[in-house]
């Protein structure tokens, strides 16, 4: 898996993104590209911007026992997958407002470097080694960006 804390690495992404514009078209799922990107700076919402509540202790419980395993693995993710109701982005987005915020995250997080993200406290499943973090974007953002053929 690559590495988002990478320079290389998170410029690839950078590029990928780029490479999407208002009117492409996903090869799979409901999602508008405009929605994708919004969806894809949710992750990103929970780490820098606190604006969602976080989940009760019973709700972080099972997310930690049931989902994490799949969240922060290196398997990538299905076609067409369940997605949590804090990730669901319903009505138009604005393309190039969520492309540029995806894209300072993206930078700000490779910026910050493994070592900050090491043993972090995320949102829903508790504390998370540089690896998981760095698998939980990725694998995220490769999702996505493949969905939409970039």
């Amino acid at each position: 898996m690559k590495n988002v804390f990478a320079q290389a690495d998170a410029a690839e992404l950078t590029s990928r993104i780029n490479q999407l514009h208002p009117d492409t078209k996903g090869l799979w799922g409901k999602m508008t590209v405009d929605q994708m990107l919004a969806h894809c700076n949710v992750t990103y919402e929970f780490v820098y911007e606190q604006n969602h509540p976080k989940p009760n202790p019973v709700k972080r419980l099972l997310l930690t026992l049931f989902v994490k395993k799949f969240v922060v693995n290196e398997k990538p993710y299905k076609r067409n997958g369940r997605t949590a109701p804090e990730f669901i982005i319903r009505g138009d987005k604005d393309f190039e407002a969520e492309r540029s915020r995806l894209i300072r995250y993206i930078q700000k997080t490779q910026e910050l470097g493994a070592a900050h993200f090491q043993n972090k406290e995320s949102h829903s499943f508790g504390r998370l080694s540089s690896q998981e973090w760095n698998n939980m974007f990725y694998k995220h953002l490769d999702h996505h960006l493949s969905q939409f053929g970039v």
